[in-house]
């Protein structure tokens, strides 16, 4: 047992951001005049280049390693820092190779990074807590060991929100992971370590996990590419949770990445993969998808609780723009009521007053991101309905959520249940039945981006990815385009209209400093999501692959992209 848990949360927090910077300051500084080839190289790239011997897998790491250094000294995205490990599996691999000239798998000498989560052997897996602090893993997660009989590389581990449940990546124990675009904004979360490194090239594909928009929304933020599959097609098994057991809203582990076709590899070799450490993903591999030539996709800006900034719905648009452009059929739809989804999952998620989830805080400081639905939901029911009653002629959507946040008894939480799957299946029915749809193009949330703080007010903006993990479809985010504030400004359909939570609304913006800031924003990424039906992840997949070829390769993202112009504006 560490000696200050039960006294003081900093000596813990200095003993491992000390450690942290010690290896990162020993790591080996790439020698290779590779390595910008390398770094700009996808997946099956690298793993082309090792068999035909145009670099090494030790060279490859070492270029990977180097850039994670510059990305976590950018940005403060690294956790556990697992370079001594990875050089020793290169150097096995490169010894396997000269010997026998074949590869150990399809991903052979590939690195790749983690979110914190998720047990590596011989490290913690803290989630930010310092009371889950000097308690090394005593083996690997599901994922992990898959990747590895794969021959993938695990590199480093990156930054977590306090308890997963916010999309502000900060806690008292690694501290804030910033935006790579701009620092002055959050990389997103719960995966927001893994956005903002592999927006910098420092991995050449990461594994996360999503509940609520985790994989989506920092990808979004940061300009690359994520998957969140449908519940049940990835193993679970090792990825630590502060509300183990918890099922009503299932969490999903699935891959960020710099391209779609590195998303397509890790799908192709993970799905329906066997894990001998549980029996949780469900037996089904990867299947091609027949797509026809034609597709009918529907697409919205505004969910009915949070209308999206000009920029966000000029990416819609754009996305829109080319797929029509290839000939997809692609009409505007309207999307049942997304605040029932919201008010269905603060529900859910507030059954037991967010105790077991901020029971392991310990000495720490609670983030400001969780003041509200942590303590909202202890308000004694009497109080509760006096606000809510109070809110309800000023803004009836934001009271409707705020009441639903409390304690509740089994019978209360299963009526909750009831409303999840009467509300599943009402969107089947409203959206995918009734317009006949291939897929959905949607904004991923009402901005392009959150300031630091930003979350601490208006966390509802969460509600553009929630209410795909209410329904369990599978979605894809690709980047699309930059805030121009040319093109994004304000007009008098946001600052003179109310919309949905008009408390939000305000904040967003009507405020005297809106949080939609399009001129501090600007050349910040903008992406949009692509969603299929249920248990349709190989079609989303595909779609996502049409998508982004429509938009074309001038819109500057992928491996090398930000990195090649952070080199050239400095």
């Amino acid at each position: 047992m560490w000696p200050f848990h039960s006294l003081d949360y900093k000596p813990v927090v200095q003993s491992k951001r000390a450690e942290r910077a010690r290896l990162l300051s020993a790591a080996p500084k790439s020698s290779s005049f590779k390595q910008q080839a390398i770094l700009n190289s996808r997946v099956q790239e690298l793993v082309d280049g090792i068999k035909n011997a145009e670099w090494t897998a030790t060279e490859v790491l070492e270029a990977y390693i180097a850039q994670a250094v510059v990305a976590h000294e950018l940005t403060n995205c690294a956790t556990e820092v697992l370079f001594d490990q990875a050089l020793g599996i290169a150097k096995t691999l490169d010894e396997e190779y000269t010997s026998t000239k074949r590869l150990r798998g399809p991903l052979h000498g590939v690195p790749f990074s983690l979110k914190d989560q998720f047990l590596v052997k011989g490290y913690d897996a803290t989630v930010g807590f310092t009371r889950w602090a000097m308690r090394p893993a005593t083996s690997n997660a599901a994922i992990v060991e898959q990747l590895l009989s794969l021959g993938a590389i695990p590199i480093i581990k990156t930054n977590v929100p306090q308890t997963m449940f916010s999309f502000e990546c900060n806690n008292p124990l690694w501290g804030r992971t910033t935006n790579p675009y701009n620092n002055r904004y959050t990389s997103g979360g719960s995966s927001g370590g893994e956005a903002a490194l592999l927006a910098l090239d420092g991995a050449a594909f990461g594994v996360g996990t999503d509940s609520g928009g985790s994989l989506r929304m920092p990808a979004a933020y940061c300009g690359i590419y994520s998957l969140k599959p449908t519940s049940g097609r990835v193993s679970r098994y090792g990825a630590l949770s502060p509300t183990p057991g918890f099922e009503a809203i299932h969490t999903v582990v699935g891959p960020v990445a710099r391209s779609v076709e590195d998303l397509e590899i890790f799908c192709k070799l993970i799905f329906g993969r066997n894990s001998s450490l549980d029996d949780y993903p469900i037996p089904l591999p990867y299947r091609e998808p027949q797509l026809a030539d034609k597709l009918r996709i529907g697409f919205y800006t505004s969910d009915g609780l949070i209308k999206s900034s000009p920029a966000n719905k000029r990416a819609v648009e754009e996305a829109v723009a080319a797929l029509r452009k290839e000939g997809h059929e692609c009409i505007e739809i309207e999307i049942p009521d997304a605040t029932d989804a919201m008010e269905i999952f603060l529900g859910l998620t507030s059954a037991d007053g967010y105790e077991k989830m901020t029971s392991h805080l310990g000495p720490d400081p609670m983030d400001k991101s969780l003041w509200l639905p942590v303590y909202s939901s202890r308000v004694p029911g009497f109080l509760k309905k006096l606000a809510v009653n109070a809110l309800k002629p000023f803004d009836p959507k934001f009271a409707s959520l705020v009441g639903a946040i409390q304690k509740k008894s089994v019978r209360e939480y299963n009526h909750y249940i009831d409303r999840k799957n009467q509300w599943g299946t009402l969107f089947y029915k409203e959206v995918w039945k009734k317009y006949a749809l291939d897929g959905l193009i949607a904004p991923v949330q009402g901005l392009p981006q959150v300031p630091h703080g930003g979350a601490e007010d208006v966390g509802l903006l969460a509600i553009g990815t929630i209410l795909y993990n209410v329904v369990d479809s599978p979605v894809g985010v690709v980047p699309v385009s930059r805030v121009d504030p040319s093109k994004d400004q304000l007009d008098e359909t946001w600052t003179a209209k109310k919309y949905g939570a008009t408390i939000v609304h305000h904040e967003l913006y009507k405020a005297k400093r809106p949080l939609y800031d399009p001129q501090a924003m600007s050349g910040m990424p903008i992406g949009v999501q692509v969603v299929g039906k249920k248990h349709e992840d190989e079609k989303v997949v595909a779609m996502m692959r049409i998508l982004d070829k429509a938009l074309g390769n001038e819109r500057g993202f992928g491996p090398g992209a930000l990195t090649s112009k952070l080199k050239y504006d400095a």
